[in-house]
């Protein structure tokens, strides 16, 4: 492992930490990814999304949240492009990209997540997003 590499593990940084967060999720890696979560996460799905509600502690958001989308969805993807970061706050311009299993549906959507980074884990999370298309692939 190179020293950037290693640097970057470990890194408290806000865009770091939430650039983990990222890798974790489109590796499935649900373990590496609660190390990026306070215990105290509040991380809110947006009214309208199938799995609209906030979640809290980092096992909450796992379970209700990523292995849902896994559950329901092959290959769901957040692509992070753009970082906007202001102190501890992170904002991610990203897209969705899946194929829903029931209707074999695919999307590719756009999307903003905010984040707030303290003490190298996120601690809170909002989404933002197009939920017609979504909700249109799945029916």
């Amino acid at each position: 492992m190179t020293a950037e590499r290693a640097d970057f593990a470990t890194s408290t940084a806000p865009a770091d930490v939430v650039r983990r967060q990222y890798l974790a999720s489109a590796a499935g890696d649900l373990e590496a990814l609660r190390t990026t979560l306070a215990p105290d996460v509040e991380w809110t799905e947006m009214a309208g999304f199938p799995l609209a509600g906030t979640y809290r502690t980092p096992d909450g958001v796992t379970a209700n949240v990523m292995e849902r989308l896994g559950q329901d969805w092959s290959d769901w993807t957040a692509h992070d492009d753009t970082y906007v970061v202001d102190g501890e706050n992170v904002v991610v311009l990203a897209r969705y990209t899946a194929v829903n299993k029931a209707t074999g549906k695919p999307i590719d959507v756009r999307v903003a997540h905010a984040f707030v980074v303290r003490g190298g884990r996120i601690v809170r999370f909002e989404q933002f997003v197009d939920t017609a298309k979504v909700r249109d692939a799945m029916g």
